[in-house]
């Protein structure tokens, strides 16, 4: 079993969530894997790093952290060549041996470019170069202002690459870049990047890896994903959750493990219909990992017919950092009725006016029980932050 968690870069902001508390809640001794997200590309789709779009080069490694936030207990000095997550990182791995750490591209707001990184037998691999140059090899660039950075400075704290497109030839964030040719330029650049990470462990003697994130609506995955794929692939990581959300105020569940019989949505999505997809194509099961929700999807001016399940809403309902979007941890605090639908592997929240549906523990570990039974590869956590500080959900992913 692959427990895998996404670990947010900028949760050290205004969510106050550190690599510390990766370690204190009991997250990492439970994980096999943690993802850290996100890399930056720019337009030519080549690794980068900065301070503007999506990058973060400040909180990837030039942020000096105190004492009381730091992995081992001790503060960061201004000098040192290595600061920020990267250092933290670092720090995470001598702690848990057993841990491997990846390094993502992509996710809704950062695969805008990832078409062009894959177009060409060139952009290919200058993508793959940049990634061992950058997250594997360690070479970081001295940026202005700050003394961080220098060659192999981050080396050794990255194990594999993962790929998080969203979505390859199909309708994603506006901004992204999208060409029908995606579905087979993304495998030839998993292609490229396996070759070079192979390269780099005979060079090195350091083995390396590859997952993807991948869509469990069947029109996208037929769009952007050949079979051929998973010979590059280490695991896949079929979305779980999102199945329904802020862009439909009728009421459902956002992350069921099965479709009800009645479900009103026209997707009519489940983790089931998403895994059985690549079943279907041949998929080796120990290659798929089930992703679950670290966070809920919610509604407000929710009449209380069917306890709030598949009505129409007034509106999103205000979550801490954007409409109809909660973290776990908040929302096992909050007063209403709880309601699950064990035959469907669903729970929501309904408090005479708030519909919330997402995942608590027990309903992570009736998917764990699914994970174990169809001899799938494991689950996988967007995001660690959401966790409460016992790192319940993570716990729960273990069964």
């Amino acid at each position: 079993m692959r427990i895998v968690g996404y670990f947010p870069q900028w949760g050290i902001y205004d969510r106050r969530y550190f690599l510390r508390d990766v370690h204190s809640s009991g997250q990492a001794a439970k994980l096999t894997h943690l993802t850290y997200a996100f890399g930056e590309l720019d337009e030519d789709g080549v690794c980068v790093m900065t301070d503007e779009a999506t990058g973060d080069a400040w909180a990837d490694y030039q942020c000096r952290f105190g004492a009381s936030e730091s992995v081992d207990g001790k503060g960061d000095s201004y000098e040192q060549p290595l600061a920020g997550n990267f250092n933290q990182l670092r720090k995470l791995k001598k702690r848990h041996r057993h841990l491997r750490v990846g390094i993502s591209f992509g996710g809704w707001n950062a695969s805008r470019y990832l078409s062009n990184a894959a177009l060409t037998p060139e952009s290919r691999a200058a993508f793959a170069a940049s990634v061992v140059s950058t997250y594997f090899d360690g070479n970081l660039p001295v940026l202005p202002g700050e003394p961080q950075g220098g060659p192999g400075v981050a080396a050794g704290i990255f194990d594999y690459v993962d790929l998080d497109w969203e979505w390859p030839a199909s309708e994603g964030n506006a901004h992204n870049v999208t060409r029908p040719e995606d579905r087979r330029n993304f495998t030839l650049l998993l292609a490229e990047t396996r070759r070079q990470l192979d390269a780099f462990t005979e060079r090195t003697g350091r083995p390396t890896g590859i997952s993807a994130y991948l869509p469990a609506d069947r029109a996208r995955s037929d769009a952007g994903i050949e079979p051929e794929l998973f010979r590059y692939l280490d695991f896949g990581i079929v979305q779980g959750y999102d199945f329904n959300g802020d862009w439909d105020l009728t009421t459902n569940h956002a992350s069921q493990l099965y479709t009800p019989r009645d479900d009103p949505s026209p997707d009519r999505l489940s983790v089931d219909a998403g895994v059985v997809n690549y079943l279907e194509l041949g998929v080796p099961p120990d290659r798929l990992v089930v992703g679950v929700p670290g966070f809920g999807r919610g509604w407000r001016g929710v009449r209380s017919r069917r306890d709030g399940l598949y009505q129409r809403a007034a509106d999103l309902a205000p979550g801490a950092w954007e409409p109809g979007d909660e973290d776990y941890k908040t929302l096992a605090r909050r007063p209403g009725r709880r309601f699950r639908d064990p035959d469907n592997g669903a729970v929501w929240l309904y408090d005479g006016d708030e519909f919330w549906s997402y995942d608590d523990p027990g309903l992570i570990r009736q998917k764990a029980a699914y994970v174990r039974d169809l001899g799938l590869g494991g689950l996988s956590l967007w995001s660690l932050d959401n966790d409460d500080s016992q790192g319940s959900l993570v716990r729960a992913m273990n069964g």
